[in-house]
């Protein structure tokens, strides 16, 4: 029995709107800890501003605007609504790429590059290097959750989206770009379903933290292990409580819309690229549409998930793995962890794209969309099948 998509707008009921208002008027914030800000957590200061921007400026009308201007689809999928963006590709000979998200990001974070990679053209571009995306939301994430469903892991997700693209849209072979958990899913579609792929892009990667050096370590190897041993003491808080105890948290950022902008913002000022204010890194808006998007489909616990299975089961790309599918990866200076290419080489064994990136951090496609964009199409112009139409 076909499957077929259908259809889909956001829109918002007004009485959701009005219900996050009441209860952003009534936050109650916690005293500052003494000391400088943002060291034990997100700053008091900050979150006061932040929540009375979000009461009384933001226009979550405009973001939901932005996001509908975009073609989109819901398909009953592994047991699950999957919601995904399709936007077909303006150039003569569009190459399907699948464009992951990972948490605490949405689909939020590609509006921007979107139509940089859908019609290069218009941005001075060669039209021959267009794309056509399909941009899902990671089940559980978004619009991808409805209550009671049942939960997905990476394997479960890279299951789905091969079963979207090959048998849902037609496409028997396509592209991979992701990060977070848009590269641990790719990483696994590589893994297991390479017959499909025509080759992977990311802006994280998968590897196992390992904080010790191996013996006969290169001086870059012992930095990378240095650095690993610090984040795995101070930043790695957030990842024990999702991968443990995921359901007492969802009790509280489910129920306060402050509690949860406090939850993703800190990760917004830990991993972006900015000058001491996240808004120079990421605009406002976008990170509060983001937010706005777990607040309003309750998603938030559900995408505390992927960590829970993580923990609990093998790492999701072993070190054993052979990821053999041509692989590149763009290499932002403030992304949360950032192996040296002798380690990367050893999963990814046709990793023959590595690129340097001058400025952004871990949310890529929000920071620096042209720049990602343009890197994207780099790799992928030499891997371009000839001629390609979906069936």
């Amino acid at each position: 029995m076909t499957v077929r998509p259908t259809p889909f707008a956001l829109s918002i009921p007004q009485v959701s709107l009005d219900d996050l208002y009441n209860r952003l008027a009534n936050t109650r914030l916690p005293d500052q800890t003494p000391g400088p800000a943002w060291q034990f957590g997100t700053d008091r200061s900050y979150m006061s501003e932040l929540v009375q921007y979000w009461r009384d400026s933001f226009d979550w009308r405009a973001q939901e605007a932005a996001l509908n201007q975009f073609p989109q689809f819901m398909v009953n999928l592994h047991g699950i609504d999957l919601h995904y963006l399709h936007i077909q590709g303006a150039g003569p000979n569009p190459t399907p790429l699948l464009l992951m998200h990972g948490w605490p990001g949405s689909v939020f974070e590609f509006l921007d590059m979107i139509p940089i990679l859908t019609d290069p053209e218009q941005f001075g571009g060669d039209p021959s290097q267009s794309f056509t995306i399909i941009a899902p939301s990671l089940p559980g994430f978004g619009l991808s959750f409805q209550p009671n469903q049942k939960r997905f892991g990476a394997h479960e997700m890279a299951d789905c989206f091969v079963d979207l693209m090959v048998n849902v849209l037609g496409f028997d072979r396509f592209a991979l770009q992701g990060g977070d958990w848009g590269s641990f899913v790719g990483s696994s579609i590589a893994m297991r379903h390479s017959d499909h792929v025509i080759g992977m892009h990311l802006n994280m990667l998968p590897i196992r933290p390992d904080p010790v050096a191996a013996l006969n370590a290169t001086e870059e190897e012992v930095k990378y292990a240095c650095e690993i041993a610090h984040w795995a003491k101070d930043e790695t808080g957030y990842t024990w409580i999702q991968a443990t105890r995921p359901q007492t948290l969802a009790y509280g950022l489910t129920d306060s819309p402050a509690g949860l902008a406090a939850w993703i913002a800190e990760k917004f000022y830990a991993w972006t690229d900015h000058d001491g204010r996240i808004e120079t890194a990421v605009a406002r808006d976008r990170m509060l549409a983001n937010v706005s998007l777990y607040w309003f489909t309750g998603a938030i616990g559900s995408s505390f998930w992927p960590y829970y299975e993580r923990h609990h089961t093998q790492w999701t790309v072993p070190d054993d793995a052979q990821i053999t599918v041509p692989t590149g990866y763009a290499a932002f200076p403030a992304e949360i962890r950032r192996p040296p290419r002798s380690i990367a080489q050893k999963v990814y064994r046709d990793l023959r794209h590595w690129s340097a990136m001058p400025k952004g951090g871990h949310f890529a496609a929000l920071e620096q969309p042209h720049a990602l964009a343009a890197d994207i199409t780099k790799f992928f112009n030499d891997l371009r099948p000839q001629p390609f139409t979906a069936e």
